[in-house]
């Protein structure tokens, strides 16, 4: 059972926290965490992309010359794809990209991505985050104080408006709710930062 320090956020340590060993401290499954990070990636594509067919381009209803007699090769439209202008073929339309991924390994890929960060030291645990007024120097004292440097996923159990703007400034820090994050996020930052209810939502949901 993986035992992590918790501190306040002035970086104080104020105790030990057992957490959840079949949440924080399973052996990550790489296939798992690879299948959800790539539908997940690939949930983020719009699929609005288009290309106008020869039926799609305006213009081209006559004719450009006769049939025969002219020298030229025949043509019926100068929408045709061939012609500069005309239409596409096999173009992209819009599509759906979504893959489909089961909710069991949706929540074995979470806790394979929380148990990565514990096993490599880099989940920190804080008893609470607030701050009095909405700036950003009272957010970047905090993650001093944790001594937590490049990129930093804070998750919260709900997002308090001043902590959201005291933090939106900050390019190597995110804030986040706890329940919005997903396996492709907490992958992608060096640091996570979990606070208490925080915590305690990932063992209600993933327990």
């Amino acid at each position: 059972m993986p035992t992590l320090n918790l501190f306040n956020q002035a970086g104080e340590k104020i105790s030990e926290v057992a957490l959840n060993d079949a949440i924080f401290g399973i052996t990550p499954n790489q296939q798992v965490i690879y299948d959800v990070v790539n539908a997940q990636r690939a949930a983020l594509r719009q699929g609005t992309h288009k290309t106008k067919t020869r039926a799609e381009v305006a213009g081209g209803g006559r004719k450009p010359w006769r049939q025969k007699g002219t020298g030229r090769a025949r043509q019926g439209s100068i929408r045709s794809p061939q012609w500069r202008g005309g239409g596409v073929v096999f173009g992209p339309i819009p599509r759906s990209y979504a893959v489909k991924v089961n909710q069991k390994v949706k929540q074995l890929a979470l806790k394979s991505a929380l148990s990565y960060h514990v096993n490599e030291n880099q989940l920190v645990l804080v008893d609470s985050l607030q701050v009095e007024q909405p700036k950003t120097k009272l957010f970047a004292e905090i993650i001093s104080n944790l001594q937590l440097t490049g990129k930093t996923l804070v998750l919260v159990g709900s997002i308090d408006e001043k902590l959201l703007l005291a933090s939106s400034n900050l390019p190597t820090v995110q804030l986040r709710e706890v329940s919005q994050a997903s396996v492709y996020e907490i992958l992608k930052f060096k640091h996570v930062v979990l606070t208490e209810d925080a915590v305690k939502y990932y063992e209600e949901v993933l327990g």
